[in-house]
């Protein structure tokens, strides 16, 4: 009898082409395979919550195994893991899980944070965030994004891609300006999410505030369902996913945004 375990990693994307395994590339799922089968002994196949592009980042990925190995000490198991694995990539928690759990098919929501460092001069260190110049309207911004709520087809905002199901359900989105006024992040919380989803809605809120158009053109892209009219898919570093949840997503949100607002 097999033991089903959950583990939670991190990890910076820049160096890889994305979480999914691909044929000839470095990918997040091949190191944890690899360093796994190198541990466990045995021929290990994970499976992701769902994937991330190329040089997009996590905070807080989940993905599930089955093993023959019963793990009696988890700081061990971690401690032994994270050695074998590169340093933008590290695995902090791990948990037994009955049959019926599937990182995937069992996620109740994903919530993605985009961030912007926007200012006259870039950070030097800023590794996982877009620097833009020019003056963005975080008001304007936020108002854009209240008409992607709710369940609707995403398709102007989808990159190409085998998957036809483009019905998605943003439960929360909220774009905020720092205390010290110089970051920008927007928050965007969903069932699921289609191929650069999050990448073009940010890049359809640069194009808004470039051009100076009214928020209200993000309900008219939205409604058009063509990609054509949506903005450029913004680059993957500003990209984090910043956790997979199992459980209330109400809940959820507003534990989130108490922290956010303390």
């Amino acid at each position: 009898m097999t033991q089903r375990y959950a583990l939670k990693i991190q990890y910076l994307g820049k160096n890889y082409k994305g979480s999914q395994k691909q044929v000839g590339v470095n990918t997040i799922q091949d190191e944890i395979e690899k360093a796994l089968c190198t541990l466990i002994k045995e021929s290990i196949k994970t499976i992701f919550s769902g994937r991330t592009d190329a040089g997009v980042s996590a905070r807080c990925q989940v993905l599930h195994f089955d093993s023959n190995l019963i793990i009696e000490n988890e700081a061990k198991f971690l401690n032994s893991l994270n050695a074998l694995l590169p340093d933008d990539i590290r695995v902090f928690e791990i948990a037994k899980k009955d049959k019926t759990f599937h990182a995937q098919k069992s996620a109740m929501f994903r919530h993605y944070k985009y961030t912007i460092r926007n200012d006259f001069v870039e950070n030097v260190f800023d590794r996982c965030v877009l620097f833009c110049k020019y003056k963005l309207n975080a008001n304007r911004m936020n108002e854009a994004l209240q008409y992607l709520l709710g369940e609707h087809d995403f398709s102007a905002f989808k990159s190409k891609s085998d998957n036809p199901a483009c019905v998605c359900n943003i439960y929360f989105a909220q774009a905020k300006r720092s205390s010290d006024g110089k970051y920008i992040t927007i928050d965007i919380i969903g069932n699921r999410f289609l191929y650069n989803m999050v990448r073009t809605i940010v890049g359809t809120l640069l194009m808004i505030e470039k051009d100076n158009l009214e928020p209200l053109s993000m309900f008219e892209i939205l409604k058009s369902k063509e990609r054509a009219n949506a903005g450029a898919t913004a680059d993957a570093k500003g990209l984090i996913l910043e956790t997979v949840g199992y459980d209330n997503c109400l809940e959820y949100i507003n534990k989130y945004i108490g922290k956010v607002h303390k």
